[in-house]
């Protein structure tokens, strides 16, 4: 369920997730926190114009750019040592709020129901959207790349 109260670091969750589904993502991250990190590859980085962003995410982002959605943040979280304490259990892209991001953040919602949690922090103007699942973050990258280029398209034809 959504919960739209304002937390106390000013967010309120916009998605929704039933009380199971919150259930499940609390035992992931239990496992998550208790489970040895080791190293798969090294981070994977690229480059969009003159910031270095995750691999993973060039898509999408070069989606966001194209169609004129400004992103703010973003990380993969697909090394496992990628600062594994704070980001690496999970993938985020950060939206600056804008009409056309909220159709976005709308579209996303409908189109990942269950995978995507999505914030708004009203006094920054941002909803930050990230993977749900926890550890499921190269698969939220590439929905999140589908999901962005059908928004575009879709954008394209109005």
């Amino acid at each position: 369920m959504a919960d739209t109260s304002l937390s106390e670091d000013g967010e309120t969750i916009v998605s929704k997730h039933d009380d199971q589904m919150w259930r499940k993502r609390r035992l992931e991250l239990a496992e998550w926190t208790e489970r040895p990190k080791v190293r798969r590859r090294a981070k994977q980085t690229a480059w969009l114009g003159p910031v270095e962003i995750d691999a993973e995410l060039l898509g999408a982002l070069v989606q966001f750019k194209r169609i004129g959605i400004a992103t703010e943040y973003s990380c993969a979280g697909v090394s496992v040592l990628d600062e594994p304490e704070d980001h690496s259990m999970y993938a985020y892209i950060t939206f600056i709020a804008s009409p056309l991001a909220d159709r976005f953040v709308q579209a996303a919602m409908t189109y990942m129901p269950r995978r995507l949690l999505v914030t708004f922090e009203p006094e920054r103007g941002r909803y930050d959207c990230s993977s749900f699942l926890i550890g499921h973050n190269r698969s939220f990258c590439m929905l999140m790349e589908k999901c962005a280029r059908d928004f575009a398209e879709a954008h394209a034809r109005r």
